[in-house]
C-alpha cells in the first residue's frame, strides 16, 4: 500500500543510516589497548638513544647540552601533534635559577666581633640590596615591629636611616593570646615586618629569634649548600635584617637589658606598645655572593574532548636533565632519566593518537618535561609556582623517573615497578593503578619505598613531590638504583626497552582512566 507520508518515510531512513554510521565509526575509534600498542621499543629506544647521546653532554641544566636536549624534546612534541603551552607560543618554559651566598658578613657590638651562623644570622633571600656597609651608635628597641590598628610600635617614633630592635613574632598575653585583631600567629610574618621597615625607612631590622636554635641550624644547612633555587621576582622591599641569639641581644643591650625586659613584659600585661634607645656601637657588613643560570622546561598539551571536563588537567612529568660532563667524561644519564623522559614521549603519542582519531581523552593532558631536577627539584618546583594551567584544576601528577634497569632485588624478575605515592593522598589513584596493572600489565608492584619510614626517603627525592606537598595526589614510578647511578657508565646500551615498554603501557592505562572517568579522583588521605 502507498503511504500517505513519503517524506516521514525518507527521513526515518535517512535518520537510521545515519545511527549505523555513527555506530560504525564509534566501533572503528581505538581502544585504549589499541592505543597502548603504539608504544613500542623501537621508539622508546630511538628517544632514549638521542638523548643520552655525546651530543647532548650529559643534559646539565645551564649547559648548551641541555639547550641541544630541550632543543630536541621540542621538535619531538611538534611532530607527535602536541600543543605548544610555554613562552610566547612554543614548547619552552624558560627557568632562572638562582644562587645566593655571602661573600662577607661581619658583625661587631661594643667592638666585639660576632661569628656568622653562630652568633647570629643574615638570610640572603631576605636582604633587597647586593652590598651593605652600615654603622649605629644608637639601636631603637621598638617591640614587635608592627604597625596594625590598634596597636602601633611604630607611633610617634622616628625612624628613618636608624636601627631598629624587635622581637620575632606578635604581642601575646601570658596565656599566649594575641592582642592583635586577627589573633593569628601567622599574621606577621617576619617579610611583612621587613617591608614595612623598608617603607618606614629603616636602615637595619635587628631580631630577637626566640628559637634560634633551630634556626640558625637551617641557616646554616641552607648557606653551606649553597644550592640554586627558582629566582622568584621579588615582590616587596625589604630593609636589611639581622637575625641575634638571645646571647648576642644582650650584650647589644648591655646596661640597657633590664629596661628593655620591663617593657617587654609590659607588652604583654597591656598589649600596649613600648620601646626606647640604646646606646651602642655597632659595624654590619653584609655582601652577597650571587649566580644565577638558566634553563627550560618542555611543556606540550593534548587537549581534552569534552567541554565540561577540558579545563581539568593531569599532568604527565619526567625530568631530562643528568648531571653534564666532568672534562671529557660524559654523564649520559640513560636510565636518569633519559628512561622516564622517553617513556613521557611514548604515552604523549598514544594520548595524541587518541586526540587524532576523535576517541579522546576527556580531561586535557600535559606532558611536562623539566630541568633542574639533579639540582634540587628545581624544574618542577619552578612549574607549581608559575604554572601553565591552575593548581587547582591539575588533578593528579604522574612520574616517571628511571624506569629502564633491573635492581638487585629483582634480577630474576624484571618485570616489575616500585610504586611510590600512589596512596598518600588518595586512595583512588591507588586503586586506579592497580586495576589497571591487573587488567593489562600484571607488573609486580613493589611498594618497598612507599613506606613512611623507608630510609631512602624516595618519595621526597622526585618531581611528584613539588605537586604533592601542594595537596594534588601524585604517582611516582621508579625501577631502582643500580651500580651506574649517577656514574658515566649509566648508557643506553644498558637499557632493558622490553621492560620500559610494558611499564609505559601501565602508566597510559592509569592515566587514560585518570582524564577519561566521570568524576576526578578526590584528596581523601590526610597525612
Amino acid at each position: 500500500m502507498r503511504t500517505r507520508f513519503p517524506h516521514l518515510v525518507g527521513f526515518a531512513l535517512l535518520l537510521l543510516a545515519g545511527l549505523a554510521a555513527h555506530a560504525q565509526m564509534r566501533e572503528l575509534l581505538p581502544t585504549p589497548s589499541d592505543l597502548a600498542a603504539t608504544i613500542t621499543t623501537a621508539e622508546l629506544e630511538r628517544y632514549l638513544y638521542m638523548l643520552a647521546s655525546p651530543e647532548m653532554e650529559g643534559r646539565e641544566t645551564g649547559t648548551e647540552g641541555q639547550r641541544k636536549a630541550a632543543t630536541y624534546l621540542a621538535e619531538v612534541m611538534a611532530n607527535i601533534g602536541l600543543t605548544p603551552v610555554g613562552d610566547s607560543g612554543t614548547y619552552l618554559q624558560g627557568i632562572l635559577l638562582k644562587s645566593e651566598g655571602w661573600q662577607k658578613t661581619e658583625l661587631s657590638i661594643h667592638d666585639k666581633k660576632y661569628r656568622h651562623l653562630w652568633d647570629y644570622y643574615a638570610l640572603p633571600a631576605l636582604q633587597s640590596k647586593e652590598r651593605i656597609e652600615l654603622m649605629f651608635n644608637e639601636v631603637l628597641f621598638l617591640g614587635y615591629g608592627i604597625e596594625t590598628q590598634g596597636y602601633n610600635d611604630y607611633q610617634n617614633a622616628d625612624v628613618r636611616g636608624k636601627a631598629i630592635l624587635i622581637y620575632d613574632g606578635e604581642p601575646t598575653d601570658e596565656a599566649g593570646n594575641s592582642y592583635l585583631e586577627q589573633h593569628t600567629a601567622a599574621s606577621w610574618s617576619t617579610e611583612r615586618k621587613l617591608a614595612l621597615a623598608a617603607a618606614k625607612g629603616v636602615a637595619l631590622v635587628l631580631i630577637i629569634d626566640s628559637r634560634f636554635k633551630e634556626n640558625v641550624a637551617e641557616a646554616r644547612r641552607s648557606l653551606n649548600g649553597n644550592r640554586l633555587k627558582p629566582a622568584m621576582a621579588i615582590t616587596a622591599n625589604y630593609a636589611p635584617a639581622v637575625f641575634l641569639s638571645s646571647e648576642t641581644a644582650k650584650a647589644l643591650l648591655h646596661k640597657k637589658l633590664g629596661k628593655v625586659i620591663k617593657q617587654r613584659d609590659k607588652i604583654r600585661k597591656t598589649g600596649r606598645p613600648a620601646g626606647s634607645i640604646i646606646p651602642v656601637s655597632l659595624a654590619l657588613t653584609l655582601h652577597k655572593d650571587s649566580r644565577s643560570l638558566s634553563g627550560h622546561n618542555v611543556l606540550g598539551l593534548v587537549e581534552g574532548i569534552d567541554p565540561a571536563l577540558k579545563d581539568e588537567v593531569l599532568v604527565v612529568s619526567a625530568h631530562f636533565d643528568h648531571l653534564g660532563r666532568r672534562g671529557d667524561a660524559i654523564y649520559h644519564g640513560a636510565d636518569d632519566n633519559a628512561s622516564g623522559t622517553s617513556t613521557v614521549l611514548e604515552i604523549a603519542q598514544a594520548f595524541a593518537e587518541a586526540k587524532r582519531t576523535g576517541a579522546g581523552p576527556r580531561r586535557s593532558v600535559l606532558f611536562l618535561l623539566v630541568s633542574g631536577e639533579e639540582k634540587g627539584l628545581l624544574g618542577s618546583q619552578y612549574y607549581v609556582n608559575f604554572p601553565v594551567f591552575p593548581l587547582e584544576h591539575t588533578i593528579a601528577n604522574i612520574n616517571v623517573d628511571m624506569v629502564g634497569r633491573v635492581d638487585s632485588k629483582h634480577s630474576q624478575n624484571p618485570n616489575y615497578i616500585y610504586v611510590i605515592g600512589a596512596d598518600r593522598l588518595s586512595t583512588e589513584l591507588h586503586q586506579i593503578n592497580e586495576t589497571a596493572n591487573a587488567i593489562y600489565t600484571q607488573l609486580e608492584l613493589d611498594y618497598t619505598y612507599n613506606a613512611h619510614n623507608d630510609p631512602n626517603r624516595f618519595y621526597y627525592r622526585s618531581d611528584h613531590y613539588n605537586f604533592a606537598e601542594r595537596g594534588i595526589p601524585a604517582i611516582f614510578y621508579f625501577s631502582g638504583t643500580h651500580e651506574d647511578y649517577h656514574r658515566t657508565t649509566d648508557t643506553a646500551d644498558k637499557i632493558n626497552y622490553q621492560k620500559m615498554a610494558l611499564i609505559a603501557r601501565l602508566i597510559f592505562h592509569t592515566a587514560w582512566e585518570l582524564t577519561n572517568r566521570d568524576k576526578r579522583i578526590e584528596v581523601d588521605v590526610k597525612e
